[in-house]
């Protein structure tokens, strides 16, 4: 049980770290930021030290007396397949064996719902098989085997699996539709977007890390899928973000073969940003079970879907100028449209 002390964080300067990092300084947690930028804010008890997470003198100096590890540093799928392995596979290994050599009584790991690949059961349990379907699956999974070999030899690490997260400071892909939004116009979906994908909001992920660190050994040494109670279609919540765009826009249906033909070829070729298990997620229902986090963490997520991505956009808004460019090489970055950037014109 971790309840004070000083809890270190990688990629604190991420969309997610630097939520968690701002949290548990107010929380009276002392902080030492991990991450190759620089820290997102300061704060009299927020060290930072800018270094990669594959570093193992590194983080050895800087596990030395901690009371927890928040392992939050990751690549994204838009990476080169070798750097998003060598990122999550290396690195996860890299901190699990730090905290082992200093003697850290609980590394918490930030994995994924995306471990279940393409699953056949909705919603799905944490027992339902791993089955990795692209590069970015398989280092999520062999980052959970890595896990799973330190908790055998009795290291404390909770796994959190949590579906996409939302909040301030988000951009990935979602930048284009809020951008598409703010611009009057009307924003696409396959088929009818009738599929309902969960999602869940940054601020109630960062209060399930508080949750897991403060929990017993016995019950935070587990795996727990993350994602929020409410949520509707993809419609529905695509829909809201135009209605607060404030522009009278519509979604709207396409075709489903011909599209997901187009966007398979712009995929293959380089000139988008969606790639292969992001295309079946905007076609079929993907959603998880969170009865375990509720039954057994005591954990219940407070926001919805809709609030999530509302609140997204409300601070995107509010800071479009700063976040109008970006490689997408971050969550916190908007992704290049490439080729669907052409699209806007038909809608």
């Amino acid at each position: 049980m971790v309840t004070s002390g000083h809890v270190v964080v990688t990629g604190a300067s991420g969309m997610l770290g630097s939520h968690l990092v701002r949290r548990l300084l107010a929380e009276g947690h002392r902080v030492h930021g991990v991450d190759l930028l620089p820290a997102a804010h300061t704060h009299p008890e927020l060290a930072h030290s800018q270094g990669d997470v594959r570093d193992a003198a590194l983080l050895a100096r800087v596990f030395a007396d901690a009371s927890a590890v928040v392992h939050c540093a990751a690549a994204l799928p838009s990476y080169p397949a070798e750097m998003i392995r060598s990122i999550i596979v290396d690195g996860t290994h890299a901190v699990l064996g730090a905290a082992r050599r200093v003697q850290v009584p609980r590394v918490v790991h930030i994995s994924s719902t995306a471990v279940y690949g393409l699953p056949r059961l909705v919603p799905t349990p944490e027992d339902h098989p791993r089955e990795p379907v692209d590069p970015y699956t398989r280092a999520k999974v062999e980052a959970e085997l890595l896990v799973e070999r330190f908790r055998a030899d009795g290291l404390c690490v909770p796994v959190l699996r949590p579906k996409t997260f939302l909040g301030p400071g988000r951009m990935g892909l979602f930048a284009m539709l809020f951008e598409w939004a703010e611009e009057g116009r009307n924003f696409p979906v396959l088929g009818r977007g009738d599929v309902r994908v969960q999602m869940f909001a940054v601020e109630d992920l960062v209060d399930a890390v508080l949750t897991v660190l403060a929990a017993p050994e016995d019950v935070a040494g587990d795996t727990y899928n993350l994602g929020a109670a409410d949520f509707g279609t993809l419609r529905e919540d695509f829909q809201a973000v135009l209605d607060a765009a404030g522009h009278g826009r519509r979604v709207v249906g396409l075709p489903a073969a011909p599209t997901l033909a187009a966007l398979r070829a712009l995929e293959r070729s380089g000139l988008s940003p969606v790639y292969g298990r992001l295309l079946y997620k905007l076609r079929a229902d993907s959603y998880v079970s969170i009865d375990k986090a509720r039954d057994r963490l005591g954990f219940t997520p407070r926001l919805a879907n809709r609030d999530a991505i509302l609140a997204t956009y409300r601070w995107w808004r509010a800071n479009r100028g700063a976040t109008a460019t970006g490689a997408g090489r971050t969550s916190r970055e908007p992704w290049r449209q490439g080729a669907l950037s052409l699209a806007k014109i038909f809608f």
